[in-house]
């Protein structure tokens, strides 16, 4: 995603995170779980390549193959985070280290989010532009809660590499001040994310 910031191009990539066992799902994967006949992962990794990223990274971990093989033909890299079992924080900062030197804000963004559209990410990228790239930019909602995905900039990337265990990238945004910019969405069905078989239930039948 190359959008203007000042005179310059603002190169974005994304990483997603499919790194967990989903456990709270029960026996089966919940990122390969289909709606409408594709697995959830691949619905949002369409989502962020139709927003224009740059780049994207797939974090794996304990389902390494299933993600290469259900994303295939899909132009993103993959990455294995070998300690996946010890929390979100490792798989942030396996994915934020595997980005290209040119990019210089990344999504990070977790697989279980199937409503996400393009739009979102360019509406966050635009923000991100318009702070010349120096400013996390963070999706609220209409009342000031917190959503996923967050746009990083290059300048916290080391702080993101620095996370472990279950830390994530929210431990960070409070301690931020005046460097994040909060990007507010009317509609917060966009950010409804699946833990449960009674949430993914919800989401297939509009209940």
């Amino acid at each position: 995603m190359s959008v203007m910031g000042g005179a310059a191009q603002v190169r974005l990539a994304a990483v997603l995170l499919a790194g967990g066992a989903s456990r709270r799902f029960g026996a089966e994967n919940k990122l390969l779980a289909e709606i409408d006949g594709a697995p959830i992962v691949v619905m949002v990794a369409r989502e962020i390549l139709a927003g224009g990223v740059d780049e994207m990274v797939v974090v794996t971990g304990a389902a390494h193959e299933a993600y290469v093989t259900a994303l295939a033909g899909l132009p993103v890299r993959f990455v294995q985070n070998t300690a996946w079992d010890e929390g979100i924080g490792g798989s942030i900062a396996t994915g934020v280290r595997a980005l290209s030197d040119e990019a210089e804000g990344v999504f990070i963004v977790p697989g279980d989010l199937p409503n996400l559209t393009a739009d979102v990410f360019r509406r966050l990228a635009l923000a991100f532009a318009e702070a010349s790239g120096a400013r996390v930019v963070v999706p609220v909602t209409a009342a000031g809660a917190q959503r996923n995905p967050v746009l990083w900039p290059r300048g916290l990337f080391p702080r993101l590499q620095a996370l472990s265990g279950p830390r994530g990238g929210k431990s960070l945004l409070d301690t931020l001040g005046d460097q994040r910019v909060d990007v507010a969405f009317d509609d917060e069905s966009v950010f409804a994310d699946i833990d449960t078989p009674d949430d993914y239930e919800r989401l297939i039948t509009g209940a």
